[in-house]
């Protein structure tokens, strides 16, 4: 039995766009191509697919991928060391939820006090947050969700590690700067919006309406606002109105 690429993409999640990918590059070529130029797949395929998910999941780029699934013959002793890593993965989540309920410890702590927050500033606080998560809330935005992803295929573990560091360096500094009293159009978070806002169009041209909506987002996008609003209770409404205050200045 075998299956027509929109079949792949509707089970798996993945756009046929990234199927195409894959085969172009070697990674996933299809079982036959039909008369009709058609990618069609089968069982074997669907799970070289999985291994490819699964790894992604994980953090892995495409590039790794590749010389992964090369060195591996058996499905069997494929799939044990892909659950070895995702037990791993666990086992850091677990950890990683333990420092993000110490940051709102702190930050609950602080606000009872009535004292100036000071957060210790976790090294890996969202370390789990994979580039393929990444791109997956970015649906809205597909031409940027494209870039995020081209350049996350291409990072070395060590600079997507940097990456997500710097991103939770940022929601926490949004964050010392909410809980001190600062409103969201105050010029010190105006300042920090500023600097998110260039680190976006260095990937991709991006004008003051498109990151309107990316603020927006923040809230709307269940996974964005969670992520927000473990730092910091109002967090993520915090951003989105900072950055709507934002982009009327570049109006």
């Amino acid at each position: 039995m075998d299956w027509p690429i929109s079949e792949v993409a509707r089970m798996s999640g993945v756009t046929a766009r990234t199927l195409r990918h894959y085969d172009e590059t070697g990674l996933l070529p299809p079982a036959r191509i039909g008369a009709n130029g058609h990618r069609y797949y089968e069982e074997r395929q669907l799970l070289r697919l999985q291994q490819i998910l699964v790894l992604r999941a994980l953090g892995v780029g495409l590039p790794e991928i590749g010389r992964i699934l090369s060195d591996e013959v058996d499905e069997v002793n494929a799939l044990r060391g892909h659950h070895r890593r995702l037990l791993a993965e666990r086992d850091r989540l677990d950890a990683l939820a333990a420092t993000v309920s110490r940051t709102i410890a702190e930050l609950e702590q602080s606000r009872k006090d009535g004292n100036p927050v000071t957060i210790n500033r976790p090294e890996n606080l969202f370390e789990g947050v994979a580039p393929s998560h990444y791109e997956e809330n970015m649906r809205d935005f597909p031409e940027l969700a494209e870039e995020v992803a081209r350049r996350a295929d291409a990072m070395s573990q060590a600079d997507a590690d940097a990456a997500h560091r710097e991103r939770t360096a940022q929601m926490i500094r949004l964050a010392e700067l909410m809980t001190a009293g600062h409103r969201a159009d105050a010029d010190p978070v105006l300042a920090e919006i500023d600097t998110q806002y260039r680190a976006l169009t260095a990937l991709r041209a991006a004008t003051a309406e498109d990151y309107r909506a990316i603020g927006r987002s923040v809230v709307d996008n269940e996974t964005w606002r969670a992520a927000y609003e473990a730092i910091a209770s109002g967090l993520a409404a915090y951003q989105r109105d900072a950055i709507e205050a934002y982009t009327t200045r570049l109006n």
